[in-house]
């Protein structure tokens, strides 16, 4: 399915695509698709795999031919632009985090996972499972990421940025989120539009919404288990006790996969189940980061950000 994903998003997007893993099989599904003289289809051997129950971290330090960790190589030399990896989110995070490296001044990269509105649009939810335990300033670099793909990747005009809270009021939630909250409202680089709470994410108020890892991931999982959400991936992100619900409630495919922003190359974290469809909407996903420049946006957004954090604390 990968590789069918892969002819269809070159044929309709003519977008130069290299396919790490075994050649041999590779070759076999190119034939098979009347693709093996596609002149934008590369093959990349990769001898290994990185399992969906192994530990992310040790499996990428062990196993340097593995598929995920060969194509973080890929776009750390610039051979790609950006990297769609389905499979282990953990090994993907790792991938994007060791092989690619984080932008300058990113403390911690953040997922950006799309969930549909009742505008008909999408709330972009940021952080949505990458980052549990985030400072202020996690926080801060979370509302430029989620701002700067808005505007940049889906044209938003002027993106509406919420931090997710259990009040309208600034004086309300945890240190870290009240501190956050004066931190936004002081700076002039991103567009803060207030607190956002739970019934926001779906109203379309908002274009982006920041939180942390933890609270994202579960509202998520409380989302699917209401039966509201019908996002078109964070399936990924979720139980594996849900997944036969899942695959009924999400249909992931038509958006593809989710961003892991704030590394130094396009990084499309995919549902390990992923059709030809959804690999086709990633890979086109991962086609407008790289048109989009986004992070090299975001590496520029960074040092303004800097410089109003460090007014901010001066104040």
């Amino acid at each position: 399915e990968i590789v069918k994903g892969a002819v269809l998003a070159v044929r309709d997007f003519h977008v130069p695509v290299v396919l790490v893993g075994d050649k041999e099989q590779i070759v076999k599904v190119l034939k098979d698709n009347h693709a093996d003289q596609e002149p934008l289809i590369e093959i990349c051997h990769a001898s290994q795999v990185i399992g969906m129950g192994e530990h992310p971290g040790m499996a990428f330090r062990k196993k340097k031919d593995a598929s995920v960790s060969v194509g973080a190589k890929l776009v750390k030399s610039g051979e790609c632009g950006a990297l769609v990896a389905p499979g282990s989110t953990g090994a993907a995070v790792t991938a994007g985090l060791l092989g690619m490296g984080r932008v300058d001044g990113i403390e911690r990269p953040a997922i950006l996972t799309p969930i549909p509105n009742r505008k008909d649009g999408y709330t972009f939810l940021i952080d949505s499972g990458a980052s549990a335990q985030p400072k202020p300033e996690t926080l801060l670099q979370n509302a430029l990421m989620g701002y700067v793909y808005a505007k940049k990747v889906w044209h938003i005009e002027n993106p509406r940025i919420g931090l997710l809270n259990i009040g309208e009021e600034s004086t309300k939630g945890s240190p870290v989120v009240t501190e956050a909250y004066e931190w936004l409202s002081g700076q002039k680089v991103v567009p803060f539009a207030g607190n956002a709470e739970g019934r926001d994410i779906m109203s379309g108020e908002f274009d982006v919404i920041v939180t942390d890892g933890f609270t994202g991931n579960v509202v998520l999982k409380k989302s699917v288990e209401k039966g509201g959400l019908r996002a078109k991936l964070g399936a990924f992100l979720l139980k594996p006790a849900l997944k036969k619900y899942l695959v009924k409630r999400l249909d992931y495919a038509e958006y593809g996969g989710a961003p892991l922003m704030g590394i130094k190359g396009g990084l499309i974290i995919c549902h390990g189940a992923s059709q030809a469809r959804a690999i086709r909407n990633a890979i086109h996903m991962a086609k407008d980061l790289c048109e989009a420049r986004v992070v090299d946006v975001i590496a520029e957004a960074v040092v303004q950000i800097e410089k109003e954090a460090g007014r901010l604390k001066e104040d």
